[in-house]
C-alpha cells in the first residue's frame, strides 16, 4: 500500500443523513466487462445512504453477458430499473433514457466501469441538503487496472474560470433532478462533453454549485479509458469547445473560445480591451535603476497592448543616473514621473499614481519585473474589465523560470504564500489543479496586479493602513466580499526577478495586526479555493500530515 492509500484508507467515515428523499443514479452500458459492471453495482449497493434506485440503459450492447448480468441483478435489486435500445444512440441519448426511469429528488451520473464510495451518496445528500445547492461534485481518483487507488484530484469549491478552462469536476458531479428535466437533459450534439454542456447550461440557469472536498469517486483507468489516456476521445475535446463556446458567448458577447495547450484545455478570450482602452502603469520606485530600466524598456519592446501609460511613482530617489534617467525618459509622450519624496508606504504610493492616471485599465507593477510575453497585457486588461471580476494577476516567474506567483493561498505558511512557489510552469495535475491555466482565487500579489479603474474606485483604492505588505491581499478580499472574483491569468506571463532566498522584508508590526484581522475567517478556516485535504505549510501540494 503507498502513501496515498494509506492517508485514503485513514480517512473516517462520513455521517450518515437521515432518510432526505430518493437518490438516482444514473448508469449508461454498452458492452461493459462483465467484471467491471458488477463491480460498478456492487459500489452501489454498498452506500451507506439507502434511498437510491439504480436507473441503467443499455445502448444496444451486442455483448451476450450484458443482458445476462443485467437480468440477473433485476431479479435480485427491487430498486434497479433497466431499459434497453434496439440501435445504438449514442452516450447523451443514452444517458438521457436512463434519466427518464429516474424517479429521485436528486441525480447523479455512474460510469459503467467505475466505483463509488460508499459515502458518497450520503455525502452528496447532505451537501444538498445543508447547502441547498443544485449541483454538488465530489473530489476523485484513479482506479489502475493493478486495482491500486491512484492520482487523487482534490479540487477547490466552485471555481468558474477553473471550469471555463477545463471540465474540473470530473466525478461524481450530482444535480438537483428538476433542474435536469427543465433544462432536457444532455445534449447528443455533445456527446464525449455532455457531462461538461449539462453543468454550463445549469450555471447559465442560475444554479447553486457546491462541493464536497472528499474523494467520492474512483475513475477506473483501461485501455480505451480517458482515465488513462486522455487522446483517446478527441471528439470529445472539440465536443466540449462547442459547448464552452456556446456558454461564454451568452454571458460575454464576443467572447471566444481557442484550443488549449492541452487536450480537454481551453483559452477563452474576451472582447472588452479588443479596442484598447488606455491602459496606466504605475511603478513605485526609489533608485535601482538596473531593476527599473529592465523593466520599462521591456514594457517598451515587448507589449502589444495598442494604448498604455507609464507612471514612475520617485519614491526619493537620489542616485544621480536615476535622476537623469527619469528626467530623459520624461520627455516621452506616454511616460510621467510623479515625486513622492515621503516615508514609504506602498498603498499610498499607489492611490496616489492612481488618481492622477488616465487610464480605465489600472496596473500596478513592481519595478524589478520584467515583460516577456507580448500579450501580457492584453490578457490581462480584458479580464480586468469583465463585469464580474475584481482583481486579477499574471504568472510570475523566477529568473530560472520555475513559478513565483501562480495565486495567493489565504493560509498557506501560516499567512498568505504563492501555491507552486519553485515548480515549473508545465501543465501537470499532482493532487491539486494544474498550475497553468486560468482560475479564480482568494488573492494575487502586488507586483502585478489589473483593475478596472471603475472597480478599484468602487473599493475605495488600497488601505493605507498597510505600510509595506498586506494590502494587495487585502483588497482583492474586499472585492470578494463584493462578489467580484479575483482571476489569476495564466496566459499572462512576466519575469519577477525576486531572490527565492531573500531575507524576509522588515514588515512592521502593524501590518502583521492588520492582515490577521484582514485574512479572516480564510486563514484560520482554510481558503476555498485551495482543498482542506492538502497542507498549508507547502507552496507545494503535498497530502495534509506531510505525506508525498
Amino acid at each position: 500500500m503507498d502513501a496515498y492509500e494509506q492517508w485514503f484508507t485513514a480517512q473516517p467515515p462520513l455521517p450518515v443523513p437521515a432518510d432526505a428523499g430518493l437518490i438516482s443514479i444514473v448508469m449508461p452500458v454498452c458492452n461493459t466487462p462483465e467484471a467491471f459492471l458488477r463491480e460498478a453495482v456492487a459500489s452501489v449497493e454498498a452506500q451507506t445512504y439507502r434511498n437510491w434506485e439504480l436507473c441503467v440503459h443499455d445502448d444496444a450492447s451486442d455483448k451476450p453477458h450484458v443482458a445476462r448480468v443485467l437480468e440477473e441483478l433485476g431479479e435480485r435489486l427491487p430498486n434497479l430499473r433497466i431499459s434497453r435500445s434496439a440501435t445504438r444512440q449514442g452516450i447523451a441519448a443514452t444517458t438521457n433514457a436512463a434519466v427518464s426511469l429516474a424517479e429521485g429528488r436528486w441525480i447523479t451520473f455512474l460510469d459503467h466501469d467505475d466505483l463509488l464510495e460508499p459515502d458518497a451518496l450520503a455525502a452528496v445528500v447532505a451537501c444538498h441538503l445543508e447547502t441547498s445547492a443544485d449541483v454538488v461534485y465530489t473530489d476523485h481518483d484513479v482506479l489502475g487496472e493493478d486495482g491500486r487507488l491512484r492520482n487523487p484530484y482534490f479540487k477547490p469549491d466552485w471555481n468558474p474560470d477553473l471550469f471555463l478552462s477545463q471540465m474540473y469536476l470530473g466525478h461524481l458531479v450530482s444535480f438537483e433532478s428538476g433542474l435536469v428535466r427543465r433544462l432536457g437533459g444532455l445534449r447528443s450534439d455533445c456527446d464525449g462533453a455532455q457531462d461538461y454542456d449539462l453543468v454550463l447550461r445549469c450555471v447559465a440557469a442560475g444554479a447553486r454549485v457546491a462541493h464536497v472536498p472528499r474523494v467520492l469517486y474512483h475513475w477506473r483507468a483501461h485501455a480505451g479509458s480517458t482515465a488513462a489516456n486522455a487522446a483517446s476521445k478527441p471528439y470529445a475535446h472539440h465536443a466540449g469547445q462547442l459547448a464552452l463556446q456556446q456558454h461564454v458567448q451568452t454571458g460575454h458577447p464576443g467572447a471566444r473560445v481557442e484550443e488549449g495547450e492541452q487536450l480537454f484545455c481551453y483559452d477563452v478570450r474576451y472582447s472588452y480591451a479588443d479596442e484598447g482602452p488606455l491602459a496606466s502603469i504605475i511603478i513605485p520606485t526609489r533608485d535601482g535603476l538596473d531593476l527599473l530600466r529592465t523593466c520599462v524598456e521591456s514594457l517598451y519592446a515587448k507589449t502589444q497592448y495598442r494604448d498604455f501609460e507609464i507612471i514612475v511613482v520617485d519614491n526619493g530617489s537620489t542616485q544621480p543616473e536615476t535622476l537623469q534617467w527619469l528626467q530623459a525618459m520624461s520627455r516621452r509622450r506616454n511616460f510621467r514621473v510623479i515625486d513622492a519624496d515621503v516615508p514609504f508606504n506602498w498603498s499610498a504610493l499607489n492611490n496616489l499614481a492612481a488618481r492622477e492616471a488616465r487610464g480605465e485599465v489600472l496596473v500596478f507593477l513592481n519595478n524589478d519585473t520584467e515583460v516577456i510575453d507580448g500579450e501580457w497585457l492584453q490578457r490581462l486588461a480584458e479580464n480586468a474589465l469583465r463585469p464580474d471580476v475584481g482583481v486579477c494577476g499574471p504568472l510570475l516567474l523566477y529568473g530560472d523560470r520555475t513559478i513565483q506567483h501562480a495565486g495567493v493561498v489565504i493560509g498557506m505558511g501560516g499567512w498568505a504564500d504563492h501555491v507552486f512557489k519553485g515548480e515549473p510552469p508545465i501543465h501537470f495535475q499532482n493532487l491539486f489543479v494544474s498550475p497553468v491555466l486560468q482560475r479564480q482565487v482568494l488573492a494575487v500579489t502586488g507586483a502585478c496586479m489589473v483593475v478596472a479603474r471603475d472597480t478599484f474606485e468602487l473599493l475605495g483604492g488600497f488601505d493605507e493602513s498597510f505600510i509595506v505588505c498586506g494590502s494587495d491581499v487585502e483588497l482583492c478580499l474586499r472585492a470578494h466580499a463584493r462578489g467580484l472574483a479575483t482571476v489569476y491569468v495564466a496566459r499572462s506571463v512576466m519575469i519577477h526577478h525576486e531572490s527565492k532566498t531573500r531575507d524576509p522584508r522588515a514588515i512592521p508590526e502593524s501590518d502583521f495586526v492588520r492582515s490577521a484581522q484582514a485574512y479572516s475567517p480564510y486563514r484560520e478556516e482554510g481558503d476555498p479555493f485551495f482543498s482542506p485535504n492538502l497542507d498549508y505549510m507547502a507552496s507545494s501540494p503535498r497530502l495534509r500530515g506531510g505525506v508525498q
